[in-house]
């Protein structure tokens, strides 16, 4: 079995512990809270928010591992950018650049 597809076997695994997790919670939380606790109430909205990260991290960790970029980061510089950034770097090295003629 290639490392890959057993690295994404453990993230499928991790999604369905993290699921069967968070749903056994949401239920004993939502019996208790019906039952008359006050503060499972929250704990009740918080699994399924919960699960649904659960959900969010494994598709972002299972596309970087099949090689892909997160959708939010640009692919190339523009040259505008490209421009500002090296004028940027060019002012840092300046900034950093030890003063000769200076006696501390």
């Amino acid at each position: 079995m290639p490392s890959s597809s057993r690295s994404e076997w453990r993230l499928h695994a991790g999604l369905i512990v993290a699921e069967l997790l968070c749903t056994s919670a949401f239920v004993v939380e939502l019996d208790r809270a019906l039952s008359g606790n006050g503060l499972s109430w929250v704990y009740t909205f918080e699994w399924p928010f919960l699960g649904g990260y659960a959900v969010y991290a494994w598709r972002r960790f299972l596309h970087e591992e099949r090689g892909g970029r997160p959708s939010d980061t640009p692919n190339e510089l523009d040259d505008e950018t490209k421009r500002r950034l090296e004028e940027w770097n060019a002012y840092l090295d300046d900034v950093h650049r030890p003063d000769k003629g200076r006696t501390t």
